[in-house]
């Protein structure tokens, strides 16, 4: 096991295309730590640099005490399993975990010790005279991992190595792995593009985006204290529903009102991420009002009168109040969706279409319902505008 130290790390390809900049992480001794973000975000590629399958272009990367940058991957101490499981086809799958092994020319009776280790902790002994052809997708995928395993390394390298597996065998899969890293706990840096697996895998988890890392922190309080707009709407399923309007002072009280963005055009992002949409925002008195809880007052000054976008995660609306003070939004049912013991519904609040939310299962709730939804103040979040807009609620 080893610390892995990545500073200042930037990858520029040909045309001055940047796709890693200024990656900063310090990942602790028997650490699982999760890169996570859309495609192109640049976490397979930072990935690739630790594993020295990428030169980096910028900064240094550390293995233990040793900086690795221009050391061959074969001498960095690593083990990698890819998403396609990169098996030899032509071996069984004693061999195909035993191969690099007998390249370095360990006595045989150590390599049968280790992949008969490796095939108990993974449940394929019974698979180790088969070729990969014979396997399933899922034991493919053990095997894969066990190749890993017998090289005893410092650190694991995973790259999206569920992808490929249909959605139950990913949770099964998915809780193998967490089981062998608390066994193992062996310093494993885990790429995906599903938040959901990061949330569950890591230790702490790394949210990236265009190359930069936006938030680097505990799976709990990356969902719970989200940075910016685009981490709060990319962690987290259903994603966060956002509100565009304006805050104002009523009496005593500073409030969000609900307000509509003229002229809005979409930005343009890739398919995988969240949509957003700039303009000029409008209150036009019937949107729904919401007071900030007072300990937010002096922090929201300074953006009294301006343009901001309101934060509610689906699971934070509730058919009945939650708080003395929660405050109901009425909204229009479109769509419902039955969960067995919740329900997803498909709403339009009064000037913001196609929302979700999930509560508690109504049978009488159907399409078409009129009803009044309830909010826990200290369940919501304010942005500022934009793709990145920084979390105003947050302490600065």
């Amino acid at each position: 096991m080893a610390q892995v130290i990545l500073e200042s790390v930037g990858k520029i390809y040909p045309g001055n295309v940047r796709a890693v900049e200024g990656v900063n992480v310090n990942i602790a001794n028997g650490e699982f730590i999760v890169l996570v973000g859309p495609s192109g975000c640049g976490k397979s590629t930072t990935l690739r640099m630790v594993a020295g399958l990428e030169e980096i272009t910028e900064g240094t990367i550390k293995i233990g005490e040793r900086v690795v940058n221009n050391v061959v991957p074969k001498d960095r101490d690593i083990a990698m399993v890819f998403q396609n499981y990169a098996l030899y086809p032509h071996m069984t799958v004693y061999k195909n975990m035993a191969f690099a092994l007998k390249l370095r020319r360990f006595p045989k009776a150590e390599i049968d010790k280790r992949v008969q280790e490796a095939a108990r902790i993974l449940d394929i002994t019974h698979l180790l005279e088969r070729k990969p052809k014979a396997l399933s997708g899922g034991q493919r995928q053990r095997v894969a991992v066990g190749r890993a395993i017998v090289r005893e390394p410092s650190c694991f390298l995973f790259d999206e190595p569920l992808s490929n597996l249909d959605a139950k065998l990913r949770v099964t899969t998915r809780a193998e792995l967490k089981r062998l890293h608390q066994r193992l706990k062996t310093t494993t840096i885990y790429v995906t593009h599903d938040q959901e697996e990061a949330m569950t895998l890591g230790d702490r988890i790394v949210v990236m985006k265009d190359g930069f890392i936006q938030q680097q922190d505990t799976p709990l309080k990356t969902y719970n204290h989200p940075v910016n707009r685009f981490v709060a709407s990319f962690i987290g399923m259903p994603p966060m529903n956002m509100f565009d309007g304006t805050l104002k002072r009523e009496g005593d009280r500073l409030i969000f009102e609900e307000g509509q963005l003229v002229n809005a055009q979409k930005v343009k992002q890739r398919a995988d991420e969240p949509e957003v949409y700039t303009g000029e925002v409008r209150t036009a008195g019937s949107g729904f009002k919401l007071p900030m809880r007072r300990e937010l007052e002096q922090r929201l000054a300074g953006y009294v009168g301006k343009h901001v976008v309101l934060g509610i995660r689906p699971e934070h609306f509730h058919l009945r109040p939650v708080a003395a003070d929660s405050v109901g939004i009425p909204v229009k049912v479109n769509v419902v969706e039955p969960l067995g013991n919740d329900m997803d519904l498909y709403i339009d609040t009064p000037l913001h279409p196609h929302k979700i939310v999930r509560i508690e299962a109504e049978p009488e709730l159907g399409s078409g319902s009129q009803l009044t939804l309830h909010v826990d103040p200290m369940r919501v979040h304010l942005f500022e505008p934009g793709v990145t807009g920084k979390n105003i609620s947050l302490p600065q």
